[in-house]
């Protein structure tokens, strides 16, 4: 018995949506983005951030890795630190996204 391909329900542009809202859905992770988007070269290391915040390195680590993984930020790594950067391309792509979904 041969399955049937089911077709895809939800957009591209639906998928980014909620994955950069997913990014965005915790307070320290939005704040990482204001600092980031502030920040005149748009880059800092993370231990930077984290004299900022009022949680552990290693929260602060995986926050960064949730917004890595979503795309919206880059890290270089420079042992034994990482310099976070935003990811142009998608920050913009994801205010684009939000906008027109707020706009809806």
């Amino acid at each position: 018995m041969e399955r049937q391909k089911k077709s895809k329900y939800y957009t591209e542009n639906q998928e980014k949506v909620a994955r950069y809202a997913k990014a965005l859905s915790h307070p320290a992770r939005v704040y990482v983005m204001e600092f980031l988007a502030n920040n005149l070269h748009r880059c800092c290391y993370s231990g930077d951030m984290a004299e900022e915040l009022p949680i552990a390195r290693s929260t602060l680590s995986e926050h960064l890795k949730e917004l890595k993984k979503a795309g919206l930020i880059q890290g270089e790594i420079n042992p034994p630190y990482i310099k976070y950067c935003i990811n142009p391309e998608n920050w913009e792509e994801a205010k684009v996204l939000l906008q027109g979904f707020f706009k809806g």
